[in-house]
């Protein structure tokens, strides 16, 4: 025999559950720790309820007149109008009310768009402090790879890898790029997410306004490890950032084009990893696709194009250039490998 369970005890059963599950989640994105995120949670707050003012009425007027006009209702059959087609208060009503909710958004989305902007330097640590003059902003590199997080301090001289740390209201500079794949940086405490493209370089410009612990990740998806490419953000006061880099300088190991080169290799759920040692030019390798020294950087190409280009032709195109240019594009096409590019003569390349 089958016994069939009430439906109000089995909502009870699976609401016990939920509950406990929802329970041990920290809504995040709208409870952030960063100015910056804290400003968008609040954008989120401001577009939902105006949107609301509209759609709590259409959800209210649609069930009250679904059951007052019923069939069989008395107030259906009270009055009967079949020549109705007009209604001024009811077309200002219906069309007034949305508009101005529409101009409202816009105007709120046109202020936020320009204060939001993740490539703006930050002129407040947070609602009641401004940026005091002449801080500057801690500088991080971030580069996305296959599949973890490359973090580069260029002002202490350090990396580290699925780890990320900055003193608590200090600025702090994101500069992105990515070795193969799109990507996304984002920090949910911190601020919103932005992409990180190979070839490009975006910007992020945030503060953490409390000390803490944070998971950042990727959100969006870039292929097979994708699932495992977290990291942790720590907010830290500035003793306790000092005392992190140094851990860093402890490391012993040192990121050079070398070590990157065998590093950018795919993997996944990668440990924390350290640099005490950073090449200076690596980011910018990195950015132009040119670390393993055997291909022209994209930087080159574009000033080679700036310059008339050097394609079919180009080599004759030259001579057609002022001497102080044509040693300009020719030297420009020399590799990472030789940066400072002797000038090759033109009627040698012929």
């Amino acid at each position: 025999m089958f016994s069939f369970v009430s439906p109000r005890l089995l909502r009870s059963a699976l609401a016990a559950p939920a509950a406990a599950l929802l329970a041990g989640c920290e809504a995040v994105v709208m409870k952030p720790h960063g100015d910056v995120a804290v400003q968008q949670a609040h954008l989120i707050v401001q577009s939902t309820l105006l949107m609301l003012l509209i759609i709590v009425p259409v959800i209210f007027l649609t069930i009250y007149f679904a059951f007052r006009y019923r069939q069989g209702s008395r107030a259906a059959e009270a009055e009967y109008a079949p020549d109705w087609d007009h209604s001024t208060r009811l077309e200002l009503i219906i069309w007034g009310a949305p508009l101005l909710i529409i101009i409202a958004l816009g105007t709120i989305t046109w202020i936020s768009t320009h204060q939001l902007d993740p490539y703006r330097p930050l002129d407040r640590v947070d609602a009641q402090r401004a940026v005091e003059p002449g801080t500057q902003p801690l500088v991080v590199d971030v580069v996305a790879m296959d599949w973890k997080w490359l973090f580069i301090y260029p002002e202490q001289g350090i990396a580290t890898v699925n780890e990320l740390a900055a003193p608590v209201d200090r600025p702090i500079e994101f500069r992105i790029t990515s070795t193969t794949v799109m990507n996304a940086f984002y920090v949910p405490a911190l601020a919103g997410m932005v992409y990180a493209m190979p070839g490009m370089e975006t910007q992020l410009h945030a503060v953490i306004n409390k000390p803490g612990d944070y998971e950042g990740m990727s959100s969006n998806y870039s292929g097979a490890g994708f699932s495992h490419m977290k990291f942790r953000f720590h907010g830290l006061s500035d003793q306790d950032f000092d005392a992190w880099v140094q851990t860093n300088r402890k490391s012993g190991q040192a990121l050079t084009r070398d070590a990157y080169l065998k590093l950018e290799q795919p993997s996944e759920s990668d440990p924390v990893r350290r640099y005490a040692m950073v090449d200076e030019k690596l980011y910018g390798l990195v950015l132009n696709r040119c670390v393993d020294g055997r291909k022209m950087c994209l930087n080159q190409m574009m000033h080679i194009d700036a310059e008339g280009g050097a394609g079919k032709g180009g080599v004759a195109g030259l001579t057609q250039l002022p001497a102080d240019r044509r040693r300009t594009v020719v030297a420009a096409l020399c590799t990472p490998d030789n940066p400072t590019g002797a000038p090759v003569p033109v009627a040698a390349a012929r």
